[in-house]
Order: structure tokens, then C-alpha cells, then sequence
């Protein structure tokens, strides 16, 4: 049986080993590029559902308003970066890059990492000791991977310009690793 992700030889005689291991697995919700308020944009249920599901939400920039943060802290602990159409309370409010810590991985966090070609090298060489860098900026989903090294951007909930579906990011951490899922909304 698995839990989270975790194999477990003999579950039904081991019920604290499977609560030891949901808590030392750790989820993320990853979204970007939100851009609100604007119009009547608001994130999608199955979105707000899977935020307040999280252990740790990240957002990877483009809030616009800092009213924004505040609506994502009501749902849980959020790490968040500005980006580049972020009013300037949510750019003084909020740092260009993040580290953070989950479950003995190191996560990094930036809105813009640049073009594409050599993005992934870049990232790891920006990041030094980093396993995975969350970013957006482009609207475009796109999980890459080298070695034990990965770039994952989650696309934009609310805001999805030419990708063909609104998306967010679900992470799952344990014992220093971390494994990526796009979501589609």
C-alpha cells in the first residue's frame, strides 16, 4: 500500500507507522501569475480546495495586489515572491527570491528565470544547493529535470494566455526529496 508516496510492507499491522509517515510527507500548492483583482478573476474552487489541502502554499509572484497575500494566509502558510506587475506594497512587502526548507529539501523561489534556452543550468547556478527552483512568470507549465536537479513552473490559475487549460502545481516533500505534479483546472 502506498501513503503519500511512501511503500509500506504491511500497513494493516503498522496503523502508527502510517501516521508517521503522512506527517513527514509534506504538501506543497504551487500557483503564479494570478494577477488579481482583476475583473471578476478569482481563483477556481478546485484551487482554493487544494490551498487549504497544502502544508505550505507557494506562490511564485504576479499577486498584483497585496490583498492577495492576505486571502492566501487565511488558507495556510505561504511563501511568496513579487513579480513584475505587483503593486508597489506587495514589491516591498515581499522579497525577489525564497528559500525554504520542506521536509529536508531545499526549495527556491523567483517570478522570472528568464528565457528558456539554458534555463534549467542557470537556475542551479543561481540556486546553489537548491533541489528544485519554483518559478512563473510565463503562464506556461513546464517541469524539467536534471539529474537530481528540477525547474517546475505551474502555469497561472486565473490567467492562462496561450496554454491551453488553467493550471497550479502540487508538490509532495519527504526525506529530502521532492516530486512535482501539474494540475489541471
Amino acid at each position: 500500500m502506498t501513503t503519500q508516496g511512501v511503500l509500506l510492507e504491511h500497513p494493516s499491522r503498522t496503523p502508527s507507522i502510517q501516521r508517521q509517515v503522512r506527517q513527514l510527507t509534506m504538501q506543497i500548492a504551487i500557483i503564479s501569475d494570478t494577477h488579481m483583482p482583476r475583473g471578476n478573476r478569482r481563483l477556481p474552487d478546485a484551487c482554493v480546495a487544494r490551498l487549504r489541502e497544502a502544508d505550505l502554499i507557494v506562490h511564485a509572484g504576479d499577486l498584483m495586489r497585496l490583498s492577495v497575500l492576505e486571502e492566501l494566509r487565511a488558507l495556510g502558510p505561504v511563501v511568496a515572491v513579487h513579480g513584475n506587475v505587483d503593486e508597489a506594497a506587495a514589491r516591498a512587502a515581499l522579497p525577489e527570491t525564497a528559500r525554504v526548507q520542506c521536509e529536508g529539501a531545499q526549495l527556491a523561489v523567483i517570478h522570472d528565470a528568464g528565457p528558456a534556452r539554458g534555463r534549467l543550468a542557470r537556475m542551479r547556478g543561481r540556486f546553489p544547493g537548491a533541489d528544485a527552483v519554483i518559478f512563473g512568470h510565463s503562464h506556461t507549465a513546464l517541469h524539467e529535470r536534471a539529474g537530481d536537479f528540477q525547474i517546475f513552473n505551474p502555469g497561472s490559475p486565473t490567467d492562462r494566455r496561450r496554454s491551453p487549460r488553467h493550471t497550479m502545481g502540487i508538490a509532495l516533500a519527504a526525506a529530502g526529496r521532492i516530486e512535482f505534479a501539474l494540475v489541471e483546472l
